[in-house]
């Protein structure tokens, strides 16, 4: 009895797994990419907050503190927010940056959300064409005694 003929060609199959590599290769590099750009605006919404809480505080330094934390002006916070990110070349280093500053009048705290176009570094066929990061972070400035 003679046995089938089994020849046949790889290149298909490599070519597929060549192209899985490839992509599993971008995903990696564009989820470091992405956590990367993610810890970069969490560390600029710290400082914003921060800076917010501290400096967004209205009439304390002259007035003294009438509660166990400082009462936030909203306007202020704003202005001072916007100006922290100016300092720090956040609107260079990530164009598109949108902030929102918000002031919680119940426990007197600054939380400032920052997000942005995410750049990455390869495109995967299928992901979004423009995705976004972003980072958000909650400061208020307290009494020590």
């Amino acid at each position: 009895m003679r046995s089938r003929d089994e020849r046949g060609s790889t290149i298909p199959l490599l070519v597929g797994l060549a192209a899985v590599l490839l992509m599993g290769v971008a995903l990696v590099i564009n989820a470091s990419a992405a956590y990367l750009q993610r810890q970069s605006l969490d560390t600029l919404a710290d400082g914003a907050a921060l800076r917010g809480a501290d400096l967004g505080a209205a009439g304390t330094y002259e007035g003294g503190l009438d509660a166990e934390r400082l009462l936030q002006e909203k306007g202020a916070v704003q202005k001072v927010v916007q100006a922290y990110l100016v300092s720090v070349g956040a609107d260079r280093t990530y164009p598109g940056i949108e902030v929102d500053a918000r002031v919680n009048a119940v426990d007197r705290s600054v939380t400032v959300v920052l997000t942005a176009p995410l750049d990455l570094p390869m495109h995967i066929p299928g992901s979004p064409a423009q995705p976004v990061v972003g980072a958000s972070s909650t400061a208020a400035v307290t009494i020590q005694q």
